[in-house]
């Protein structure tokens, strides 16, 4: 043990001969900018991403062949019109609100076509309300927008007017009827 003391001593005694406080102090510091700006550095975080490209959400699927896609990815084909996070990625589902949140009675129209039957379908987008942003899978498809002096068929307004909280949290997509031809 005695051997290991007087190593350690000399070592300590060389190195205070060599260096000054300043270059401990200046060593320090760069240390401790390195290590901060570890997690800023480019990663692959292939493994943390979902199918539905959004990371941390995982597929979903609706279990019905006549409702086909992924709720979860901004291709799904009821969010054609959609302007919004996606309530399938913050705790409800394409057509309904995360717990805590009040659905919107104002809304925005817009008609998509269902791959599975090759109908188009009248869908209501209802804006969830009274929650904070909920800030995942972020959606922007403008698909038969209009400007704002049309604003039933504009997705760019916020539509939690009606409701107790105007604050935005998350987009639905709710099927009202199959389009007809006139």
């Amino acid at each position: 043990m005695k051997k290991l003391d007087r190593l350690v001593e000399y070592a300590s005694r060389k190195l205070a001969q060599r260096s000054s406080r300043r270059s401990l102090l200046t060593g320090l510091g760069a240390f401790l900018f390195g290590a901060a700006a570890v997690p800023l550095l480019p990663v692959a975080r292939a493994a943390g991403e979902s199918s539905g490209g959004y990371p941390g959400v995982g597929a979903q699927t609706t279990g019905r062949t006549d409702d086909p896609g992924d709720p979860t990815s901004c291709d799904y084909w009821r969010y054609c019109a959609i302007d919004g996070y996606l309530c399938s990625c913050c705790g409800g589902s394409a057509s309904s609100c995360p717990p805590g949140t009040e659905m919107s009675p104002i809304t925005w129209i817009g008609t998509c076509l269902n791959p599975a039957d090759n109908k188009n379908y009248i869908i209501s987008y209802n804006d969830c309300c009274g929650s904070v942003s909920c800030g995942r899978c972020f959606c922007n498809r403008n698909e038969g927008d209009k400007p704002t002096y049309r604003p039933q068929s504009n997705n760019d307004i916020n539509w939690c007017l009606g409701t107790q909280s105007a604050v935005y949290t998350c987009s639905a997509a709710v099927i009202l009827g199959v389009k007809t031809d006139q």
